[in-house]
């Protein structure tokens, strides 16, 4: 019999022991030692001890086996100290040959552990956070094999959901249970979607845990599990379908993104050997969701936590398929706020959009996929907001508040009445903007502003009517590529090229080629792993190095617009090899044309996106190769500053309304109308009314701004003196000042421009 490993009776059997100890009628304290002695003979552990955290965040000792019973309920642990501590600060196990030899390792005298070498340490997992620590431990020296540190993760897994439900402990043994106060109360969060709502908090609630977690006929829980993972992403495909209709472009990704981990090899994997381990597949689903917690946690990387949420709610979703739950039973009331943790893409879309009026989250960011969902949907989000969920009981009057990124909690009668008049403001706002939606962008002084949009799919076309715009100053053509399954062919991507052009009709389109790799990967397109995808191969870049698919995207788009002007430009282009390798192939694709005698292009335009800072001293050599050029300024400033602007821990460290920013605006505004060169803004500073008034001040006469920001913008223009403007302008550009924001606003007022 292996020292320190199961005895032949196995996991499940042991499993059934402490469940059977666990449900017996002795004093709790006495099923918690029967439990420990259980487990040492089942392992063959000459210690086993478990340690629950209390209010304070201290670990203590509840019970023991092979350590003195006297240190029960009295040694304690502070976060972080000796092995345990380091086991719950890590939440994940911890397997040692020679603990004593451990930098962690703290010895406490009154335990009696000093002869014991070998140690094995499992946290104790509920909603991702350590709740307690199971030890095993051996005199001889001697690791733990994985199939040992298999077996105690599934045993701290039943005892964690044991522990957290109160069946073993009573809660208020544990912890001090916080009960939401009813006073009014304001909480500072951050803005993820614009707006302003008040309604009744609906709790987004994570399904309950599971209540069977050991499986009867392993096959039968195999076979359940592999037809709810079939169900889930049938109900995730159903939502594509109909988000077709109400969402496109990055939203639109998001969810097809979303899909994807659905589909992620890694999660499924973990999956299944749960599920083989004896647990039933609501137990497994509950593991693999606290493990994923767990790691995630730890990563420093903001996107990688970011897809935590993405797994965390594939998870919930999975256990409501294997509950046998329907989407959208919930009923709302007709103001429902909703308030989670988190959320992702597609539970936000299972609520009824008519009756669903605001969410507040505890966590997240701005570029989160419930965020980015929120914004498309354009209902008003407030994130950030810790310990929200503590503060708040079910039907409680809040205000959201996406312009401040404050929430009320139920609020005063005369801070609701103040927040009432904000919104009428708010409406009659929108309807001037309606009005503002056929009227010329020309400013006070006769200067004529082209106003575009952005795009990303063919139902993004409606916003071109909704909102008054000229044409599309940016369309995203990757995400056909994203919610495929397989490589679009030649002929669905002209498909799709020929209706945008047939939509837009007179107006003019500008197709940006693929810009893939990053974080936009394509499940049918093999890629390498990236220490740093923002800046590897992406773009033009991946485009060139494969040069197959960005031809016969070429291809695609002069044939759509064959008889009719094409205007096509290569984002990220960093030198100006990369523009002429670019350019060569599309007048290879115009050769091969014209030897089969298909029509080309009336007229054809070839571009380039100004995002890498690198173009800035090489302005004189690029321009004149190319018909226009577009400043992506997202990418541009988080390249420039070094900074990325979905991070939430350095994305306020520099403002694009900066010295450096606007100087290297001007420069390449300057560059262009020296060479006769059309350039247009299509990042976000284009669809903010007090950013897009810096760029007229620079002399930019072509915008592109997300539908959202057309209305606001339009109204800008049409109140701005550009000449009075300008000169003001040049004297912030000198500034030695980290931003000029607070200058230009009060430039603004100087001058009553509308911002």
């Amino acid at each position: 019999m292996p020292v320190g490993g199961l005895t032949t009776r196995g996991p499940r059997n042991l499993l059934r022991q402490i469940r059977e100890a666990m449900a017996g009628a002795a004093p709790a304290q006495e099923r918690l030692d029967m439990v420990v002695r259980t487990i040492a003979q089942s392992m063959v552990a000459e210690v086993c001890s478990i340690y629950l955290r209390r209010a304070s965040g201290e670990l203590e000792l509840f019970a023991t086996q092979g350590l003195n019973p006297a240190a029960v309920h009295t040694t304690r642990l502070r976060p972080g100290e000796g092995l345990v501590g380091e086991v719950a600060r890590s939440a994940s196990p911890i397997s040692l040959s020679d603990a004593p030899s451990h930098p962690s390792f703290a010895y406490r005298p009154e335990t009696g552990e000093d002869p014991y070498h070998a140690f094995l340490g499992a946290p104790l997992l509920r909603g991702g956070r350590a709740i307690g620590v199971l030890v095993v431990q051996n005199r001889s020296e001697r690791r733990y094999d994985d199939e040992e540190v298999e077996d105690i993760q599934t045993i701290a897994m039943v005892l964690a959901e044991t522990v957290a439900s109160g069946e073993l402990l009573a809660q208020d043994e544990l912890r001090d249970i916080e009960v939401a106060p009813h006073r009014p109360e304001t909480l500072k969060g951050q803005r993820f979607a614009e707006g302003l709502a008040y309604g009744h908090v609906i709790l987004h609630e994570a399904p309950v845990p599971p209540e069977n977690l050991l499986a009867d006929n392993q096959q039968v829980e195999e076979i359940r599990l592999r037809e709810a993972l079939i169900g889930l992403k049938a109900n995730i495909d159903s939502l594509l379908d109909g988000g077709q209709g109400k969402l496109a472009g990055l939203p639109f990704e998001v969810l097809e993104t979303y899909r994807m981990f659905a589909d992620d090899r890694g999660w499924n994997r973990s999956l299944e050997e749960a599920v083989r381990t004896g647990l039933t597949a609501e137990a497994a689903v509950d593991r693999v969701r606290n493990e994923h917690r767990a790691r995630f946690a730890q990563a420093r990387d903001p996107y990688i936590k970011e897809r935590l949420h993405d797994f965390e709610d594939l998870a919930n979703r999975l256990l409501r398929v294997l509950a046998g739950d329907k989407p959208g039973e919930r009923d709302l009331p007709d103001d429902a706020i909703l308030v989670a943790r988190n959320l992702g893409p597609a539970d936000l879309l299972e609520y009824p959009r008519h009756k669903l009026k605001g969410l507040l989250l505890e966590e997240g960011s701005a570029a989160s996929h419930a965020a980015i969902v929120a914004r498309a949907l354009q209902i008003p989000c407030v994130g950030r907001l810790m310990g929200l969920r503590d503060r708040l009981s079910e039907g409680d009057l809040v205000i959201v508040d996406g312009e401040t990124g404050e929430t009320y909690l139920r609020p005063r009668p005369d801070m609701l009445a103040a927040v009432q008049s904000r919104m009428v403001v708010r409406s009659a706002r929108q309807a001037e903007f309606t009005k503002l939606r056929d009227v010329p962008a020309v400013t006070l002084d006769g200067t004529r502003i082209t106003v575009l949009t952005n795009a990303g799919l063919a139902v993004d076309l409606e916003n071109l009517d909704a909102t008054g715009a000229e044409g599309i100053g940016l369309f995203r053509t990757e995400f056909q590529f994203m919610v495929s399954e397989e490589l679009p062919r030649l002929t669905s991507q002209t498909a799709l090229y020929k209706l945008v052009l047939d939509t837009a009709g007179d107006r003019p389109v500008t197709f940006r080629t693929l810009d893939i790799g990053g974080d936009k990967v394509l499940p049918y397109l093999e890629t390498a792993r990236e220490e740093n995808p923002a800046l590897g191969r992406r773009a033009i870049r991946l485009g060139l190095d494969r040069p197959g698919l960005l031809r016969l995207q070429l291809r695609a788009l002069l044939t759509a617009a064959a008889g009719r002007e094409l205007r096509v430009m290569f984002p990220m282009i960093a030198t100006v090899d990369e523009f002429r390798a670019a350019r060569e192939l599309v007048d290879v694709e115009c050769a091969w044309a014209k030897r089969r005698g298909r029509a080309l292009p009336a007229l054809l335009r070839v571009g380039a996106m100004i995002e890498c800072p690198s173009l800035l001293w090489h302005l004189d050599a690029l321009l004149p190769l190319t018909d226009f050029v577009s400043i992506g300024t997202n990418d541009l400033f988080q390249y420039m500053f070094a900074a990325d602007r979905t991070n939430p821990l350095v994305s306020d460290r520099y403002d694009p309304l900066s010295p450096p920013a606007l100087r290297a605006l001007a420069e390449i505004q300057r560059k262009c109308t020296d060479t006769g060169t059309p350039v247009s803004v299509c990042g976000e500073l284009a669809g903010k009314p007090l950013e897009a008034f810096a760029l007229l001040t620079l002399g930019y006469t072509r915008l592109s701004a997300p539908a959202e920001g057309v209305g606001p913008v339009k109204r800008m223009i049409l109140s701005a003196d550009l000449t009075a403007a300008r000169r003001g302008m040049a004297n912030l550009l000198g500034s030695s000042a980290g931003s000029v924001r607070g200058e230009l606003e009060s430039l603004a007022r100087k001058l009553n421009v509308t911002i």
